[in-house]
């Protein structure tokens, strides 16, 4: 993933790091986005079917305690209603299952800005 510059694209989580975490740089550090693909060796029964869900994302810790549960919440009902997600799926409240034409870099930087609005709108 390429880096960002948190402190001038994400202001609202760029001041929610300790000192230590402000050189912070890429998304990855935020949202952890993977591609689903169906295990054929699994036999469990996956909650997030391949063909409905072409992404598992993950909030990572450091976003979730930003964010906070109802914020956390706020953010899977926002990412519901955007036209570049034709399905979401919230199995977790940091753990989404999400079908999307967009490409790995492009959501995470989509989730990030959607979690900086959330934060910003409820600081």
């Amino acid at each position: 993933m390429n880096k960002i510059n948190l402190q001038e694209n994400f202001p609202t989580i760029f001041e929610k790091l300790s000192d230590d975490e402000k050189d912070l740089n890429q998304v990855r550090y935020f949202v952890v986005i993977n591609e689903n693909y169906e295990d054929l060796d699994d036999e469990e029964v996956d909650v997030f079917d391949p063909e409905d869900y072409n992404y598992l994302v993950y909030i990572t810790e450091r976003l979730s305690n930003m964010l906070g549960l109802e914020n956390l919440a706020n953010l899977a009902a926002n990412l519901e209603q955007k036209e570049y997600i034709q399905n979401f799926l919230a199995s977790e409240e940091d753990l989404f299952g999400i079908k999307s034409d967009l490409d790995e870099e492009t959501l995470a930087l989509k989730i990030l800005e959607e979690a900086e609005k959330v934060l910003k709108e409820n600081s």
